[in-house]
């Protein structure tokens, strides 16, 4: 019976954080850096404001644990998109457009303007900035088919990575989806010329 109880609060207490975690996200997307704080954030998740101190003391802690989950549901995201991708090079540089186009990228970019004035969450940021950059990196070549070893290929796999997220920077103003997709079949072209 212990056990069982001990469960169902080590349970609760895990919905409680993914909870906390899925908001700081939304409340980054709608709200920006400034807007996101942990009284905010603890009213979206629906947890009180002890519950959400009781998981994280600080808003420095709640966003550090944020950019973690963030990175790793970006991740997730991205290969569930990829199992359904078809059509060689110019289906591989849309998914990679629209997966930067995304809420999850506007969430990161608000982190990343934020860690450029905050060393405190530029040392959280940076690391798993990094980690995702190689995970998407390495899913693009498996997507791709690439063999980094034919001189350029690695590059060219970069730019396409680098080219999504300045198309999804355009698109953070107004709705960019119709000249992201004409930019990204054109760089594909190009891109199977060097793969």
């Amino acid at each position: 019976m212990a056990t069982e109880t001990r469960r169902r609060q080590v349970d609760r207490s895990a919905d409680t954080r993914r909870r906390l975690l899925a908001a700081t996200v939304e409340c980054l997307v709608e709200h920006g850096w400034a807007g996101t704080t942990t009284t905010v954030v603890a009213e979206r998740a629906g947890v009180s404001r002890g519950g959400q101190l009781h998981h994280f003391r600080t808003r420095g802690e709640l966003v550090a644990a944020a950019v973690e989950h963030l990175g790793a549901e970006s991740v997730a995201h991205l290969r569930r998109l990829a199992e359904r991708v078809e059509g060689g090079p110019v289906a591989v540089v849309e998914l990679i457009a629209e997966f930067y186009a995304s809420d999850r990228f506007a969430a990161a970019l608000e982190l990343w303007v934020a860690a450029r004035t905050d060393p405190a969450l530029r040392i959280a940021v940076v690391p798993l900035e990094a980690a995702l950059g190689r995970e998407t990196h390495r899913l693009a070549v498996e997507l791709l088919g690439a063999d980094e070893a034919k001189p350029g290929v690695r590059e060219a796999v970069q730019i396409t990575l680098d080219l999504a997220r300045g198309l999804a920077l355009a698109n953070q103003l107004t709705d960019d989806g119709k000249r992201r997709r004409r930019i990204a079949r054109h760089w594909a072209g190009m891109l199977e010329a060097v793969l």
